[in-house]
């Protein structure tokens, strides 16, 4: 048993490094501290805080009362997928036990990344209240440019902080914008605190999470929504996502206890959530196609 103890925890650590180096949406997690459990296994409560403005000050009387108004507003978990892996005994050992270990990278670099990567992009381009551009392609670098300033005015405009702002762009659109080699191109990325180019196969405004068991959609995984737009751009300030992920690798089950074949089997399970604060969904812009 302390074997199979020893497997299991080493492979969890080995997930979590290959999910973190494949990820776009890493910077985005949010601190757990700041998060508690809620009445009901499948909520999160978050806080919300609001203080009253300034009054007139009095002589007399001294300072008008203040107020502050914490609220634990609830939101529930809007995310539970998971898989089941199988690797024969044989095919591990004739990979000198490797193959159990690289199908699990396998399945956090090409799918588990992806996949969370495109839901949190969906997920929060439907949220009610967040900025847009006008719906346009952009051919030109400084297309790419003009809309970046638009974004950063509409953001000033609202007091989003610039500190922490995150730039998602299309590689397409950032190494346009790197071949102009100007002065100006530079100053205008540099507003960002990180930017980070996001494939187009994971940056659409809708998308549909496959099942794995109904019929044409055993593969699993996602793909486009029919309604859904190719983004261009989205530029998020952090401390107004709500992005709370638990990974849950389940014990490793060794081929001596597994009943069914002699194979290694993996489960693994990925729970949580992606939201927005209510009062600060100004903190998110989306540029998408039309």
């Amino acid at each position: 048993m302390a074997n199979n103890i020893v497997l299991a925890k080493d492979y969890v650590d080995a997930l979590d490094e290959v999910y973190r180096n494949a990820s776009v949406t890493v910077d985005l997690i949010s601190d757990a501290t700041m998060m508690r459990a809620g009445a009901n296994a499948n909520e999160i409560l978050y806080p919300q805080i609001n203080v009253t403005g300034l009054g007139d000050y009095s002589r007399s009387s001294g300072y008008t009362q203040g107020a502050v108004d914490v609220k634990w507003q609830s939101t529930k978990f809007n995310y539970d997928r998971g898989t089941k892996i199988s690797v024969d005994t044989m095919d591990d050992e004739e990979t000198f036990n490797i193959a159990f270990g690289m199908a699990g990278a396998e399945l956090q670099r090409t799918k588990v990344a992806p996949e969370a990567d495109a839901f949190t992009f969906a997920t929060l381009s439907g949220i009610t209240g967040i900025s847009k551009a006008t719906p346009t392609t952009y051919t030109s670098a400084e297309q790419f440019l003009a809309a970046l300033l638009d974004a950063k005015n509409v953001m000033d405009e609202d007091e989003v902080p610039e500190e922490n702002r995150i730039l998602y762009a299309t590689p397409t659109l950032l190494n346009s914008v790197m071949a102009l080699d100007t002065i100006k191109s530079r100053e205008v990325l540099a507003i960002f605190q990180i930017m980070k180019a996001v494939p187009q196969s994971r940056f659409y405004t809708a998308i549909d999470l496959l099942d794995g068991k109904s019929s044409g959609e055993e593969v699993g995984h996602y793909k486009k929504a029919t309604t859904g737009k190719d983004i261009n751009f989205m530029v998020i300030h952090k401390p107004a996502i709500i992005k709370f992920d638990k990974h849950i690798a389940s014990d490793i089950i060794v081929p001596a206890n597994n009943p069914d074949s002699d194979a290694y089997i993996s489960k693994y399970r990925k729970y949580g959530l992606v939201d927005v604060y209510k009062n600060k969904v100004a903190g998110i812009y989306l540029s998408h196609k039309a």
